[in-house]
Parts: structure tokens; C-alpha cells; sequence
């Protein structure tokens, strides 16, 4: 046996309080490194029962070797003679199993080679299966990180225990990300590595809104209002579909607050981005109605209701087209995205224009058709008088030798 002493254990102990590592887990590896380390010194076969033990009470750690006894040996690595075997213990007999000690007189500097090792090992598999089960439990909610740097177009954010990336796709544009600033990023992804696991944050994501929402408005968090559907350009404008479970609360005025102070904070947090709070309908009119806000819209007409096609007729007064399609078509894109309609939108002076030009097509079309069915009438009766005429004509020819007969006849 080979003395290490109770320092050993108590680093194991020390360890398993500050990093979560199982003393057991630590001990059973050191064990297992010993056998390794002993295997490849001593140049013995795999299959040879090897195992090492640790005695806590004492401090010192031995390689045990476990043979059977046998009449006659055929392996020495696996069996021991019965005459051999008595003297370790009198009462074995044969095809009984003796452990006996091999621990080689110079092996104390493997052991301690070995210990270290594990121990290194084991720190660095049990912080990266801490991270990424924390991790794995926060994917799809918000984090507070620093700001750490920024590595080929990608933010790096220290957000505890790991360093998230944020790829240039999930970044705000034009938002500059300062090193040391603190930010609140959404966790998308956790992927595992042979290192630390990977964190992928967004602060672009829309689910960043609905976060914000449930941390600062009380009756999302409650369940009284919902929040049913969000629409985002990052950095620009977002619309939010809320809906009120209890009759007696406002789900808009919830969410914007007393004097707009909810609202407001949420704004901040997200760097001055325009919010618009639409109110839910199940009316697909209403709906489409409540999300182009801030626009005044004159009518709705759903133009295909399946679960197919979801295509609507927009008609706003001519000085609300411009905001209602919004700034390079934002508006409109949000809501189509908010409520998954097609939206097409016109004005009333260009649906006024497009009836006019439908009715005027119309009319045209009429006088066509009727002047086909005068000309298709024309040419019936022409066809009936040729037929008509070539008949008289053929009945007069039949009649003419007739008459011939007759003079011939009379002569």
C-alpha cells in the first residue's frame, strides 16, 4: 500500500462543496487511473482483474490483483496454485478467488501523477455537465451578461459561468455592443462540446419582447392577460397581439401601464424600438382592423378563409395609405406576420379608380357578348336563307321534266 495521506480526501471533499463533484466520483477515477497507469507499467493484458482500493482511514491507496485458484496454472496473470494461495489464506480451495496485493515499491510517483490528473479531468467534465445543464434548463428565457468582446462579427457575453456567442444574425443592426456593458440576451441554443458547452444568445429575438412583457406587466404572469402573437424588426418596430381573460381588464391598457410606465420601461430596455400593443380578436376583420394601428382603416373584406389561403382586401382613407403600409412596407409586413393574413391595401380613391375600371371592363365585356349574339343571330339567318334557297331551287328542278312529258304528250 502506498501512504498519500488525508489530503487527498479532504480536496475531495473541498471540491465536491464549491464544484458539485461527488467525492465518490473523484475517488472511484483515481481508482480507475491506478489501474490504468499499473496495466501499462507493469505491461499486463486488459482481461487481468486489476482493481485498486482506497482506504479513507488510513490514506493509503494499493493495486489489488484477483486470481483464481487452481490445480495447475495455466495463466499466471489470472490463476494462482492452491499450494500458493494457502499461504495467503488456509481455507481456500480450488476455483475460489484471492485478491492479492501487487502494488509496485516505486509506484507512489504514479499515483500521485495520477491523482492529479483525474482530478484535473473530472473539474473540467463536471463544469462543463454543470454549465450545460444550467444552461439546458434557461434555453428559451432571458440572461443577464457583460459584454466581453466582439470576435468576427460575433458579440461574445459572459453570462455566469460560460461565455454565450451571438452571431451577427441575432444582433440588432446598427445597436453598438460596448465591452463591459451589461445586456440582457435571450438563450436560444445550447450545444454540447468536447470543452465547455456552447451558448447561442439572441438580441434580436422576438420571444425577448414577450420575456420583457411577463417580467414587467403582473397580469401576464398572472395568466389574466395573454400574450397571443408578436411580430419583430428588430431594432425598429414590434407589434404584440395581447388578449384579456377577465372581462374587467383592459389587456392593452395592462400592458401599457399607469401613465405608460410599463410600456415605457420595456421601450427603454429595448433601446427606444417602437411597440404596438394590438388588441386580439378571433374576428379576422377586427383583427387585421386592430393590427395596421396606428392607420384608420375603412374596410375589410376577407377574401379567402381556409386553412390554406388567408388573403384580405384593405381599403384606408388616401391620407392613411402611406402609413398603413408603413415605411418600406413595415407596417403592413408586421401585421401580415402578427395575424397571418395576406394583406393587400389600396386606398379609397384607388379602389374607387379599380371598381370604375372593373365596371367600365364589364360594361365592355356586355357589348361584346351582345354583338357576338348579333353576330352569331346574323349568321343564323343568313345560313337559314341560303339553306332555305338552295331547297326552292332543288324542288324546282324535280318539277321541269315533268312538264316536258306533258308536251310531248298533248303533240
Amino acid at each position: 500500500m502506498i501512504k498519500i495521506g488525508t489530503a487527498l480526501f479532504e480536496a475531495c471533499e473541498e471540491l465536491e462543496r464549491e464544484r458539485g463533484i461527488s467525492k465518490e466520483v473523484l475517488i472511484a477515477s483515481l481508482c480507475d487511473a491506478m489501474v490504468a497507469a499499473y496495466k501499462k507499467h507493469m505491461k499486463i493484458k486488459e482481461s487481468a482483474n486489476i482493481e485498486a482500493i482506497l482506504d479513507e482511514q488510513s490514506g493509503e491507496i494499493g493495486v489489488f490483483s484477483t486470481k483464481t485458484v487452481v490445480e495447475e496454472v495455466e495463466d499466471p496473470e489470472l490463476q494462482i496454485s492452491l499450494a500458493d494461495a494457502k499461504e495467503i489464506d488456509e481455507d481456500v480451495e480450488v476455483d475460489d478467488e484471492v485478491k492479492i496485493e501487487v502494488t509496485p515499491d516505486q509506484f507512489g510517483r504514479i499515483a500521485a501523477q495520477s491523482a492529479k490528473q483525474v482530478i484535473t479531468q473530472r473539474i473540467r467534465e463536471a463544469e462543463r455537465n454543470l454549465v450545460l445543464q444550467e444552461f439546458m434548463d434557461k434555453k428559451g428565457t432571458l440572461v443577464t451578461g457583460i459584454i466581453q468582446r466582439v470576435e468576427n462579427r460575433n458579440v461574445i457575453v459572459n453570462i455566469g459561468k460560460t461565455d454565450a456567442i451571438m452571431p451577427q444574425k441575432e444582433q440588432i443592426p446598427g445597436e453598438y455592443y460596448k465591452p463591459g456593458n451589461r445586456i440582457r440576451v435571450f438563450v436560444l441554443n445550447v450545444k454540447e462540446t468536447t470543452r465547455l458547452p456552447q451558448v447561442i444568445v439572441s438580441h434580436a429575438h422576438a420571444e425577448i419582447v414577450r420575456e420583457l412583457f411577463e417580467l414587467k406587466v403582473p397580469e401576464i404572469e398572472d395568466g389574466i392577460v395573454e400574450i397571443k402573437s408578436i411580430s419583430r424588426e428588430a431594432g425598429y418596430r414590434t407589434k404584440i397581439a395581447v388578449w384579456s381573460n377577465d372581462p374587467e381588464v383592459d389587456s392593452v391598457g395592462a400592458c401599457i401601464g399607469p401613465r405608460g410606465s410599463r410600456i415605457q420601461t420595456i421601450v427603454s430596455e429595448l433601446k427606444n424600438e417602437k411597440i404596438d400593443i394590438v388588441r386580439y380578436s378571433d374576428d379576422p376583420v377586427e383583427y387585421i382592423v386592430n393590427a395596421l394601428s396606428p392607420a384608420r382603416v375603412v374596410s375589410v373584406d376577407v377574401l379567402a378563409d381556409d386553412e390554406y389561403a388567408h388573403d384580405a382586401m384593405v381599403v384606408v382613407p388616401d391620407d392613411q395609405l402611406s402609413l398603413a403600409i408603413g415605411r418600406e412596407g413595415q407596417n403592413v409586413r408586421l401585421a401580415h406576420k402578427l395575424t397571418g393574413w395576406k394583406i393587400d391595401i389600396k386606398s379609397v380613391s384607388q379602389m374607387e379608380k379599380a371598381e370604375a375600371q372593373n365596371l367600365q371592363n364589364y360594361e365592355e365585356d356586355v357589348r361584346e357578348e351582345e354583338a357576338e349574339d348579333e353576330d352569331d343571330e346574323l349568321k343564323q339567318e343568313i345560313e337559314e336563307e341560303m339553306s332555305q334557297q338552295a331547297y326552292d331551287e332543288e324542288d324546282l328542278q324535280t318539277e321541269e321534266p315533268a312538264d316536258e312529258v306533258s308536251e310531248d304528250e298533248e303533240v
